[in-house]
């Protein structure tokens, strides 16, 4: 009982402010075996593997911020899937954020990839590696026509659907996000076998990157699933449904100021907490 409350002071502590993560101050994985913990969006990783920064057919980005960290089973499958793309010749794969060294929270940018089983991964494909200097500041190449919410006809291509296919035939993979419109074009293709495109899940913000989720490994009981997406291929009015819909112009009316209450952060699992004091 006192040790639960202990780590529940902890993470009192080291939650505060809210725009500091203590998981970002860590630099090493623990040593062990290898374990994802807790739910994507709110859990950590112990026993971490590092994703070499080069490798057959891919690249990561960005290295600096020490986002390359994942369970086994997330590295396995990037090498893996690399390697599948080297040999259809569609280009060098881009990597970007998977985990920190104890996955964890991020101050910013993420609300999942807390246990190691998330990455992302551009749907940018090079002709050959880029330099260091390139990689530590990648342009994005857009997708989409946000504005307009249609595809990029210059950017988007066999390749890049080719890509997210590879991906999602994996049998490791539970779910990949990609914007809309993406989804769309995905949905459009006469595909041999469609059945993978029930994976391939609708979110705003992935215009240029897809976003990978694994299935919780075997034998990692503290690992909380996420529910089987819908069935079908999620082609038809569930797709529809994300469509922007015109919306009459209102009458200009005095703003009125309203304070957003801050969001409420779960705690971490007990198994998380004592990732931190380790």
């Amino acid at each position: 009982m006192l040790r639960t409350v202990l780590l529940s002071l902890l993470w009192l502590v080291v939650v505060q402010p809210v725009t500091a993560s203590p998981w970002e101050k860590v630099d090493a994985p623990t040593k062990g075996e290898s374990e994802s913990i807790g739910a994507y969006n709110n859990g950590c990783l112990a026993g971490g593997e590092d994703l070499p920064l080069q490798g057959d057919g891919y690249q990561v980005m960005r290295s600096h911020r020490g986002r390359y960290y994942g369970h086994p089973d997330t590295i396995a499958f990037l090498r893996d899937l690399s390697q599948r793309v080297q040999k259809l010749e569609l280009g060098q794969l881009l990597v970007g954020d998977i985990a920190m060294p104890r996955g964890g929270r991020f101050s910013s940018g993420h609300a999942s990839h807390q246990t190691g089983l998330d990455a992302d991964i551009w749907l940018k494909l090079t002709d050959k590696p880029l330099s260091q200097e390139e990689l530590i500041d990648v342009e994005p190449l857009p997708m989409v026509h946000l504005k307009d919410y249609k595809i990029n006809q210059e950017n988007w291509g066999k390749e890049q659907a080719k890509l997210v296919q590879l991906a999602a035939i994996d049998e490791r993979v539970a779910r990949i996000f990609v914007h809309p419109v993406i989804k769309e074009q995905l949905c459009k293709r006469d595909w041999a076998a469609r059945g993978w495109l029930r994976k391939v899940r609708p979110w705003w913000g992935h215009y240029y990157h897809f976003h990978v989720r694994l299935h919780c490994p075997e034998g990692d009981s503290s690992c909380r699933p996420q529910n089987a997406p819908p069935s079908g291929d999620g082609c038809g009015a569930e797709l529809a449904s994300w469509k922007p819909k015109v919306k009459p112009q209102p009458q200009p009316q005095k703003k009125k100021v309203v304070k957003k209450a801050r969001k409420k952060l779960s705690k971490p699992p007990e198994q998380c907490l004592a990732l931190l004091r380790n």
